[in-house]
């Protein structure tokens, strides 16, 4: 398999949430941590610069994995930290009955 890298986009997670002073929440923590899959094709094919192709394992999956600079190596992004928010922020809210028009 090949993936096509994006360097001008980059994967990020969430590594950690930090307390948001004066209020029960929590924020997460982005962290970058590579350059973007954006597309994985048994074949490669013609692309503009600056994207890219590198082979890869069968089970790499666009978004989900990201290209190591460093290592050049594609890798699996983590999964998020844990929410450590009570409650969803943007909870709907509920209703108790149906109001007659």
């Amino acid at each position: 398999m090949n993936a096509l890298i994006d360097p001008n986009a980059s994967e990020q997670y969430i590594s950690s949430w930090e307390a948001i002073p004066n209020t029960k929440w929590f924020a997460p923590v982005y962290t970058k941590i590579g350059q973007r899959v954006c597309q994985v094709e048994q074949e490669q094919f013609p692309v503009a610069e600056p994207l890219f192709w590198v082979a890869c394992a069968d089970d790499v999956v666009a978004d989900q994995f990201y290209f190591d600079v460093a290592t050049q190596t594609v890798i699996a992004v983590p999964a998020d930290a844990p929410n450590l928010n009570p409650e969803p922020i943007f909870a709907e809210p509920k209703s108790t009955g149906v109001q007659a028009a």
